[in-house]
């Protein structure tokens, strides 16, 4: 062989793939992205704080000039006062020593405990019951022809329509309460288990058929994986729809409830109470939802991946 032939032949180390230097390159990209990823949350979180920033300070500013009576807008102060107070005991009288703990006899993250247990309740309950009726309803054509109109239906129906009823019907303990969360809970589970099924990609059954296994395998092994993911955005929704409902659920002996309470310091005029009852149902309703999401992440890591 030539000099000239070897000289053809021969690759550049620097060039031969999977060499240290594709590696480093590699890595340098990854990196980069990282960088880039991480500046555009920083950016992002300053965003957002400083719109949360330019709200708070508009709100205290009508406030000190006292452009709207501090009836119906309170104080920031005032909120968070209101606030500290439900969650620690004040003296009523000096001369007996009297003294109250939160507010109605519960402090306020009772009254959000409380509520939390009554959602917990209600979703899981319309978890097992949405999942297993959206399966039947899915895989198996009569069913699905028969009750989806009465599922869409149910899904129209605003909770404040039946909440009379539900009362009538049971009375208006915690089941009613539970009743009416699963109500709010129940269609879009349904709805979301259908579609995921549905979704399942028929060569994936196709696949599964041709290697022996049957009906119960493929639903347990292909098709329940594939639409867990639907199945968790459907629970996600339910229990944003479900913690929207709680207010309605508590209207009537919803003490201890962060919704009853709010209700109820509504009623009394104690407007700084109720926005702050408020702004605690807002900022848990976000923090659910990120659990959620959270959990969805982990448990679906394949989502979007396949």
């Amino acid at each position: 062989m030539s000099d000239g032939d070897s000289a053809a032949g021969t690759v550049p180390a620097s060039a031969a793939p999977g060499s240290d230097a594709d590696d480093a390159s590699s890595q340098q990209v990854v990196k980069a992205a990282r960088r880039g990823r991480s500046r555009r949350i920083r950016r992002n979180r300053l965003l957002q704080a400083g719109v949360l920033v330019a709200v708070l300070a508009i709100w205290w500013l009508i406030t000190a000039l006292k452009l709207i009576d501090p009836l119906y807008l309170p104080s920031p102060q005032s909120v968070l006062g209101s606030f500290i107070n439900a969650n620690r005991c004040l003296v009523v009288d000096e001369a007996s020593g009297r003294t109250v703990c939160g507010v109605q006899n519960y402090y306020l993250w009772e009254h959000l405990l409380a509520s939390l247990q009554r959602i917990g309740v209600g979703v899981a309950l319309a978890a097992v019951a949405g999942i297993a009726l959206g399966f039947l309803m899915s895989m198996w054509e009569p069913a699905n022809t028969a009750l989806a109109p009465y599922l869409n239906f149910l899904r129209a129906l605003p909770p404040l329509g039946y909440i009379g009823l539900i009362i009538v019907w049971v009375g208006i303990g915690d089941l009613s309460k539970f009743l009416l969360l699963f109500l709010a809970a129940f269609p879009p589970i349904v709805i979301a288990t259908i579609d995921g099924v549905r979704g399942v990609r028929e060569d994936y059954i196709s696949a599964a058929r041709s290697m022996g296994a049957g009906p119960p395998e493929i639903a347990r092994f292909v098709v329940l994986p594939a639409a867990t993911a639907s199945i968790f955005s459907g629970v996600r929704l339910a229990v944003g729809f479900a913690w929207t409902t709680v207010v309605a659920a508590e209207l009537n002996n919803g003490i201890p409830g962060i919704g009853g309470l709010a209700y109820i310091s509504g009623t009394q005029l104690n407007t700084s109470l109720t926005i702050a009852c408020i702004i605690v149902i807002g900022l848990v309703a976000v923090a659910l939802d990120g659990c959620i999401r959270w959990i969805g992440d982990r448990l679906v890591p394949w989502q979007g991946k396949v």
